[in-house]
């Protein structure tokens, strides 16, 4: 049986649209730029770019508002929140939204 020995990582995952909130189509650059902006940071990124998810939720009117979105996910050892906060308002103003949905989990690589 195999050890494992790797420490504990995080798992930042981010959903960017694409379109703005007048549902115009953003161009891919800014995806791009993203993917560059975290692989020089942190030394990876992946951004689910072939085949846009779609996300759908109720809003606080009750009604359903949809998106297409990338989802793009970073593994980063050591975790600053801070950090994190700063750069999903900056992605906020970047892609014109009033909220980017991002999340983060602990994982241990295999």
């Amino acid at each position: 049986m195999e050890v494992l020995r790797n420490a504990p990582m995080h798992l930042v995952q981010f959903f960017l649209p694409l379109a703005n909130r007048a549902g115009e189509a953003l161009p891919l650059e800014l995806v791009e730029e993203v993917e560059r902006e975290l692989s020089e940071r942190f030394g990876g990124v992946t951004a689910f770019v072939n085949a846009p998810a779609r996300g759908l939720w109720r809003n606080g009117s009750n009604n359903f508002e949809e998106d297409r979105v990338v989802m793009v996910e970073v593994m980063v050892e050591n975790f600053d929140g801070t950090w994190w906060s700063q750069y999903r308002r900056k992605l906020e103003m970047l892609f014109a939204q009033d909220e980017v949905l991002m999340r983060e989990c602990q994982i241990r690589k295999l």
